[in-house]
């Protein structure tokens, strides 16, 4: 079960229907849009003040999640943070947020925390969407298509996809009946532009990242909710292995990312700012899918 940042249970069961997004008036989801007038633009701000964020996989201190979490945090948002581990707790008061504990692979451990999240911060607006990329916790599966296991395969699509699909749909409903949402949901170069041998369960659940946030961007845009992805290339964390930090030496700025670039990005499609963008995948990767070939 999810626990809160007092370490009491919180009770919830995601089969129920209940976090799923109601139609209006009978109306079912998708209808027609033309009858509903248009919201008007949104001031274009950065900032979050008073609107509760939730940013899952943010554990480790040299990490996408937490710088994010930071950024949310400077900009005014009410911050939870999640991971598997405990250790939630220390990044959580380092940042002056609240923490928990959930297993996002889980359909009621997902719920359990939209209940913890809901009772101690409020309903959430804004969701990033980073749980999942590579960790020395959980590398990784790297191996050939005809080599990979069937659990392997599955492993690392619930990681990365099915996470993403879970959180959503979790808070998808109260942001529908609100009238205002974000949601970020972190792909990868690797899937979506690109790939590499023995990556396929990677390349794969990240393609399908970016399937979900379209589709669910089209479900949403008239409820005032915008959905995109960001799509980090070679970025320098804790995980890095000396062969990721060489490759980033070579992309076009000549230095891999840092988790902060990436936050910065996630940020501002967060933010009220960036309203009338939906559906897109940003790719934050120093140039490098973008050059043809290396020349030297």
């Amino acid at each position: 079960m999810a626990l809160d940042a007092r370490g009491g249970r919180s009770r919830r069961d995601m089969s129920r229907p209940g976090s799923v997004r109601r139609p209006r008036g009978g109306e079912p989801v998708g209808a027609a849009d033309s009858e509903r007038p248009a919201p008007l633009p949104e001031p274009a701000t950065m900032r979050l003040d008073g609107r509760v964020a939730l940013v899952t996989g943010a554990g480790s201190p040299d990490g996408i999640g937490y710088a994010t979490a930071h950024r949310l945090s400077d900009l005014g948002a009410r911050v939870a943070i999640v991971s598997t581990t405990r250790r939630i707790h220390d990044r959580a008061g380092e940042l002056g947020v609240t923490g928990f504990v959930a297993d996002l692979t889980d359909e009621s451990e997902v719920g359990a925390l939209a209940d913890a999240v809901a009772e101690q911060l409020g309903d959430v607006e804004v969701l990033v969407n980073n749980a999942g990329l590579a960790s020395r916790a959980s590398p990784e599966v790297l191996r050939p298509v005809a080599q990979l296991t069937y659990d392997e395969w599955r492993g690392e699509i619930d990681r990365n996809l099915t996470t993403a699909f879970l959180c959503s749909r979790a808070f998808i409903g109260g942001m529908a009946e609100r009238g205002w949402g974000r949601i970020v949901n972190l792909a990868a170069t690797a899937g979506p532009v690109n790939a590499l041998p023995t990556e396929a369960g990677y390349a794969a659940a990240k393609a399908g990242v970016v399937g979900l946030t379209r589709a669910l961007a089209m479900e949403m845009i008239a409820d005032g909710v915008t959905v995109n992805a960001v799509a980090p290339g070679i970025i320098h964390t804790a995980a890095s292995t000396m062969a990721e930090i060489k490759q980033g030496l070579g992309t076009p700025v000549g230095r891999p990312g840092t988790p902060d670039e990436v936050a910065a990005a996630i940020a501002f499609l967060c933010s009220p700012a960036a309203s009338y963008i939906t559906g897109q995948m940003l790719v934050v990767d120093g140039g490098n899918s973008v050059r043809e070939a290396q020349f030297r």
